[in-house]
């Protein structure tokens, strides 16, 4: 990250630590100057001023011998001030503008790190986490042996389980407004969009951990029982019956579920109601 070419102006520049020196700076006409003491704040870590520096010199050093270290530099001293976005935005244009450049592979790799450190948290928009996702996986497509290999799939991980988590949220959150129908103006019930939302992610992340599956698969379960239970009398029976079928594959897939007792209690009382097709639901339910 620090290996950016040093001169006899850039010793130089190292001296220039006072608040006075560094105004001085920035109105100097000396272009050559304020590039070699943009490098001197960017090494000593003092990156928020080597960024405004720079910022102010990108524009006149495009297309001389500075340009792509300029950028890059500037890219990194964005990241390095914790300026995800804008950071993320100048690497993207470094690897744009120079295909073949010196820091074209880091560029790569720190543009899937800004997406990464600008994602929110799962019960928020994870448009970002998307982009991030697809941003490493075009660098390790790029870059397959790269040294930041690990690192990557690392983040990957992380990612996906955000997006795991995303799905678990919003499939409880259906769950948890079961019959109110106020959000459902296109018709439809909240426990079907709980069990379509709970299988996409089973489906979309197999590798998501196991508690979080089973998490998934209950609501599934649960899901299809409380449809049941709400159907009008033609469908319930069918209802039941697919309650019935999720239970077998939940226990299968989970046999030592800490949700066991609740799933056979749904269980008993949907092959109770399929058996006695005249049964009563309310006296069943109590």
């Amino acid at each position: 990250m620090k290996k950016i070419i040093c001169s006899a102006l850039f010793l130089g520049a190292l001296s220039l630590t006072s608040c006075g020196e560094y105004q001085a700076l920035q109105k100097s006409q000396d272009y050559e100057y304020r590039y070699e003491a943009s490098k001197a704040y960017f090494v000593e870590g003092k990156y928020k001023k080597a960024a405004t520096l720079l910022g102010d010199l990108i524009a006149m050093l495009k297309g001389t011998v500075w340009g792509e270290e300029s950028l890059y530099m500037l890219s990194m001293s964005e990241y390095q001030a914790k300026n995800y976005e804008t950071a993320g935005n100048y690497f993207k244009k470094y690897y744009q503008t120079y295909p073949k450049g010196t820091y074209v592979e880091q560029a790569y790799y720190y543009s899937g790190m800004s997406l990464f450190n600008q994602t929110p948290e799962p019960r928020l928009d994870q448009t970002t986490t998307l982009n991030a996702l697809s941003e490493i996986q075009n660098f390790l497509d790029l870059y397959p042996t790269t040294s930041m290999k690990h690192a990557c799939q690392e983040m990957i991980f992380a990612l996906q389980d955000k997006l795991v988590d995303k799905e678990c949220l919003s499939a409880q959150l259906y769950y948890n407004l079961g019959s109110y129908v106020g959000n459902c103006t296109s018709g439809g019930s909240n426990y079907q969009a709980c069990v379509v939302t709970a299988q996409n992610a089973l489906r979309d992340y197999p590798y998501a951990a196991q508690y979080k599956r089973e998490r998934l698969s209950f609501l599934v379960l649960s899901s299809k029982y409380k449809l049941a239970i709400e159907s009008v009398e033609e469908k319930r029976i069918e209802r039941f019956r697919d309650a019935i079928d999720e239970y077998y594959a939940f226990i299968n897939d989970f046999p030592e579920s800490k949700y066991s007792r609740e799933a056979k209690d749904m269980f008993d009382k949907a092959e109770r109601i399929v058996k006695n097709k005249n049964i009563n639901l309310d006296e069943d339910e109590e």
